[in-house]
């Protein structure tokens, strides 16, 4: 793309492909491009040795040969650089596979241009990138963060997860991307995570606004509870936050997994395209296509939208990437592979993984692979999934259920929470863990900034998915009841809802009987822990949805009717106004059952209200009339309705009776 092949200046070099960075503070000589011409291919950068040796960290060269320059008496050794393999100084480098970028040359462009106009016109741009799992977007991701590391202007780059843990887990990839900026660490203690959110703050917020802000941020990580005003003093804070920090230099936000995201999380995304002004903001969001069955439309709504959808790769891609990684691979054993892969770059790495695991295949110190002896016939399986979990097969078992053991845990786990699971000695899992990561199933966080650092986690969400599949009912209950009692014994308000997902899913995997009885104790109030938690973070609609689920599970009328009043105001809030009034009902029914009357008054006002709510006003005039006189024993419940009652007349232009009614409350 710069044009003839050249042995570009190290600022050009830096400017032009990203790749310099690597470069900085390095005292290397770079051939000028005078002398390029005669002795490079187009399209090439040559290096002399010292700097091939200075950034060989984060660039992968090969050897050219010894080239004959104007000016120089004798050859010079040369090498051409290839590809970014790292950041800055290695970081991020791994040793794992990572095959030939194919196919996507066009998207990595795309992202890349609206980084660069973000920046110039200072507004605030929007990017869902979709496809299915193994497809290629987390790749895409990564060559774009390793383009932005490269550039010259620095550039504010944050990176949130979204895990697979139920429903979600309300703003956790938001609250892994301010853990970023303030650089912490997911298990920081409290007074660390205080203090480092305040120096944060101080660095981007003026004084005016630095104290609600501050609470804000802490009110997401689980320290302050919410703030008056609610949902909407939380986006305002949050939102100002990131234009502060965007508003020195263009900012990167890039959500994972978004799939999986609450409901809450969504619309923040949408609050902060919406509000944002004048500030170098883009926002990249990678998903499956279910996002787009639960929210339609998803980003349209933005001002400046792009969409991308991934498609398989071609048959010439393809062989192209395989070729990249086993450059003696036989055409029939490549044929094989495209037939099965249906366009999907994953299945690809994962047979070349499961080749050299089977010893088929050796590294050659150059970045790629070559066969041992004859491949013959591969013997692959047809699909992914299948792929994967013979690959799995071929494990120790006590290695294979350490896997399973993790995929209970989710996509990222700690290894302490993994040893508590495997009931092992913390040495022993870390030996463990090292031979998997050896085998391409896992691999270990050392980016400095992410709050992740140290954790271990799946190479691909598809080995976390079979891994989990491949349990058994009694199995995955016996891991999630272990997990529950880990998490549960660190009393951290932010894991609420990973708490009710294995206290739930314990559940689910329990026959019945006395234990499956106390069980659904358990995930009842771990699921009303979750539901709090998110109605404190502005997610009424994640609220509700762990509000069903303890209502699912409960029978009785008296643990049933404090869930349905709590679900009828959470749907009020979300404005699901006919689940609203549904759940209404079915509170009454139920303290009517339970024969708690003072309760059953309670939820009349409730769902009185949610009538009117749902412009059902004389019916909510009627209910709340008749409940107000028959609370009479019950003084404080009796001036709720009537305030209720006062506030049904007010929209039936009955104001005296409004008047009236507000008067006896």
């Amino acid at each position: 793309p710069w044009g003839p092949g050249v042995l570009l200046p190290l600022p050009d070099f830096k400017a032009r492909t990203g790749i310099g960075a690597a470069l900085v503070g390095v005292n290397a000589t770079i051939v000028g491009a005078a002398r390029l011409q005669a002795v490079a291919p187009p399209d090439t950068v040559l290096v002399g040795e010292t700097t091939m040796h200075a950034a060989s960290a984060a660039i992968a060269f090969e050897a050219a040969g010894e080239q004959m320059l104007r000016g120089k008496t004798a050859p010079v050794p040369a090498w051409r650089a290839l590809r970014v393999i790292a950041d800055t100084r290695g970081r991020g480098r791994t040793d794992a596979i990572e095959p030939p970028f194919v196919g996507r040359d066009l998207e990595l462009r795309l992202l890349k241009d609206l980084l660069h106009a973000a920046g110039q016109e200072r507004r605030p741009r929007l990017v869902s990138i979709t496809g299915p799992g193994g497809i290629g977007k987390s790749r895409l991701a990564w060559e774009f963060e390793k383009y932005v590391d490269g550039l010259v202007e620095q550039i504010y780059w944050h990176r949130g997860r979204s895990p697979s843990y139920g429903e979600g887990i309300a703003f956790w990839a938001l609250g892994e991307m301010v853990r970023r900026r303030a650089r912490l660490v997911e298990n920081d203690d409290e007074a660390t995570t205080r203090e480092r959110v305040r120096l944060v703050v101080a660095e981007f917020i003026d004084a005016a606004d630095a104290d609600w802000v501050e609470r804000a941020l802490l009110t997401l990580l689980g320290l302050e509870p919410p703030p008056p005003g609610g949902r909407d003093a939380l986006f305002a804070a949050w939102r100002t936050f990131f234009e502060r920090v965007a508003a020195g230099h263009t900012t990167v936000l890039l959500f994972e997994d978004l799939q999986w995201a609450d409901p809450g999380q969504l619309d923040f995304i949408d609050h902060l395209m919406e509000w944002a002004r004048g500030v170098p903001l883009l926002v990249i969001t990678l998903a499956r296509p279910e996002l787009l069955e639960t929210r339609p439309g998803w980003g349209t709504s933005a001002r400046s939208f792009n969409a991308i959808g991934l498609e398989p790769l071609s048959d010439p891609q393809m062989r192209e990437l395989l070729v990249g990684l086993v450059p003696s691979m036989p055409v029939d054993a490549v044929e094989q592979v495209l037939s099965r892969a249906a366009g999907m770059p994953l299945y690809a790495v994962e047979t070349v993984r499961m080749l050299i695991t089977e010893g088929r295949l050796a590294a050659d110190g150059k970045g790629t692979y070559q066969p041992v002896g004859d491949l013959g016939e591969l013997g692959i399986p047809d699909s992914l999934r299948a792929l994967v979990a013979s690959r799995l097969d071929g494990l120790d078992p006590a290695d294979r259920a350490l896997i399973q053991d993790a995929a209970v845990l989710g996509q990222t786990f700690d290894h302490h929470a993994l040893a508590h699971i495997a009931g092992l000695g913390e040495e022993v899992v870390d030996a463990r863990l090292r031979s998997l990561i050896k085998r391409e199933l896992l691999e270990v966080s050392v980016d400095p900034r992410s709050p992740e650092r140290g954790q271990y986690g799946f190479v691909q969400s598809v080995i976390r998915e079979v891994a989990y599949d491949t349990l058994s009912r009694r199995d995955r209950r016996a891991r999630h009841l272990a997990a529950a009692r880990y998490f549960e014994a660190a009393g951290d308000e932010e894991l609420a809802a990973v708490l009710a997902t294995h206290y739930l899913a314990a559940l689910q995997a329990s026959d019945p009987g006395p234990e499956a009885d106390a069980l659904q104790v358990q995930a009842r109030l771990a699921l009303r822990g979750a539901a709090d938690r998110a109605n404190d973070l502005g997610s009424p609609d994640q609220a509700l949805t762990h509000l069903e689920s303890a209502i699912a599970i409960t029978s009785e009328p008296a643990e049933r009717g404090p869930l349905l009043t709590r679900a009828a105001e959470a749907a009020a809030a979300a404005a699901a106004l006919t689940k609203g009034t549904e759940y209404g009902r079915q509170a009454v029914a139920a303290f009517e059952q339970a024969g708690d009357e003072g309760s059953r008054l309670r939820a009349a006002g409730t769902l009185g209200s949610a009538l009117l709510d749902n412009d059902q006003l004389e019916d909510a005039v009627e209910l709340l009339e008749r409940s107000a006189e028959e609370a009479a024993p019950y003084p404080e419940i009796r001036a709720d309705l009537l305030a209720r009652s006062a506030r049904a007349y007010m929209r039936l232009t009955r104001d005296e009776e409004a008047v009236e009614a507000a008067d006896r409350a």
